[in-house]
């Protein structure tokens, strides 16, 4: 028994469909919408996704890799009433199993649900084999685990990787997982910062030169792509990459050869490629400051690290790891965590991710002096204020101070608790105002009496939507 998802805003569709689904003896759950779509998919292990194209709140065709790399990368069959080949291409290429057009027969229906459960059960059983060396890399959540799962089977291959995720999630790490997992393990891992590459120097620095191809060149130098010969050549911010270099760099992706800057001959490099990025290629593509082809050729295989917030259960593991790695390091008495500490940890939201919170941590570190144990009183008030104003906002008590122990040693210090009040009062006013005053910013900005600017600061800071 397969469990399937159906994301159709056809409801009469729907109906029919899920009904000839459970006839088949499968679980089926429904959606109208992507939104409802990608919920479902990230709480639940679906196997197969039926998606259509015209949702209310967008297009199927433009979503399937993201369905796709959901822990249990389910398989997606895209079903539509206005099927026309240029979008059973793109479905294709996005890595839809199928592209079928309403309405669709019994016989067509189970014959392609079939197959796909079929190659579905088939990958299951040819997946690696988990002995993994995840060294630095910490968590058992169902996203994190699904990201291992990943790069186990990109390591396994000499396919070009392509790691995205937002800023702090850790892809550094598991480039440098896939690589120390892979035959190429005992060979260079040759790092290049693209943001970093200076627009003059950048051919040079990536191929090479010889000597007197300019002025100061009084020596050949070897280039890091040639350093990456028989290793792992790591791009890291590709999205950073000069334009004028795009189209250079995609010929060396496709001959592996390349000519050093003044130099007459072509030279060799086998190296595997893996590159990083935060940046939405797919968009950068759209707006003509990123190569499709290149793009095409960076994500034979590609790795989406999740946000921290989604990492259901990590950030206990983080925050002991982190604190258990600096205490050995400064060569401390370890450090326990406080429950308030936790709570504070696991209520943030971390835009910037895993990077943000070890830096809290270390701050924390820092604050708490020689208590053994940390405090959420060590974290700083801002992110303290934050949480709180969040949980008020969701309609939850949260106490400004914390609990006493009789003699005053575990209360907050006056100011911290009166900008945790401030807070939580801004957060109160910001969310009548845009009550109030609906989406007319201008409106909000008169009777507040605040500038645009500091509004804005605002209603960001609080996560207020207006």
């Amino acid at each position: 028994m397969a469990r399937i998802l159906v994301v159709d805003d056809d409801l009469m569709f729907s109906d029919i469909l899920s009904l000839s689904i459970r006839k088949m003896g499968h679980t089926v759950n429904c959606a109208a919408t992507l939104t409802e779509g990608h919920t479902l998919n990230r709480s639940s292990d679906f196997d197969l996704i039926y998606l259509d194209v015209n949702l209310p709140d967008g297009s199927g065709l433009g979503v399937i890799e993201k369905l796709k790399n959901a822990p249990s990368q389910p398989e997606v069959i895209i079903i539509t009433g206005d099927a026309n080949s240029d979008g059973a291409e793109l479905a294709i290429k996005s890595g839809a199993w199928d592209y079928v057009s309403k309405p669709i027969s019994q016989s067509s229906l189970a014959l392609s649900l079939e197959r796909s459960l079929e190659y579905r059960r088939a990958k299951k059983a040819g997946q690696p084999v988990q002995n993994f060396n995840r060294e630095g890399i910490i968590g058992s959540s169902r996203e994190i685990s699904f990201c291992l799962e990943q790069t186990a089977r990109a390591a396994a291959s000499d396919a070009n990787t392509l790691i995205t995720g937002e800023t702090g999630t850790g892809k550094e790490l598991f480039a440098w997982a896939l690589h120390t997992n892979s035959a190429r393990a005992g060979k260079n891992f040759v790092v290049v910062d693209c943001a970093a590459l200076s627009a003059t120097l950048v051919e040079s620095t990536l191929f090479g030169y010889e000597k007197g191809a300019y002025t100061g060149a009084d020596k050949s130098q070897e280039g890091l792509v040639k350093q990456a010969d028989g290793g792992t050549l790591f791009l890291d911010e590709i999205g950073e990459l000069p334009p004028a270099m795009q189209k250079s760099f995609l010929r060396v992706l496709q001959e592996r050869r390349f000519r050093p800057v003044g130099g007459k001959t072509e030279i060799d490099s086998d190296f595997r490629l893996v590159a990083t990025t935060h940046r939405n290629l797919d968009a950068m593509v759209a707006e003509g400051s990123f190569r499709s082809d290149l793009l095409f050729r960076l994500r034979a295989f590609h790795i989406e690290i999740p946000p921290l917030r989604r990492r259901d259960g990590d950030i206990t593991a983080l925050a002991g790891f982190y604190v258990a790695k600096l205490c050995t390091r400064r060569g401390m008495v370890m450090k326990s965590l406080s429950p308030d500490f936790i709570d504070y940890l696991n209520r943030y939201d971390w835009p910037g991710n895993v990077r943000e919170l070890f830096g809290n941590i270390e701050r924390a570190m820092v604050v708490s002096g020689e208590s053994p144990v940390l405090f959420g009183k060590h974290l700083p008030v801002e992110l303290r204020a934050k949480v709180t104003a969040s949980a008020f906002a969701n309609g939850a008590e949260d106490r400004l101070c914390a609990e006493n122990n009789g003699d005053g040693k575990g209360m907050d210090k006056f100011q911290d608790v009166r900008q945790l009040a401030i807070a939580r009062a801004e957060h109160d006013y910001l969310q009548k105002l845009s009550q109030a005053c609906g989406s007319d910013v201008k409106k909000a900005c008169s009777v507040s009496g605040l500038s645009r600017s500091r509004f804005y600061e605002l209603m960001k800071k609080y996560n207020i939507k207006f």
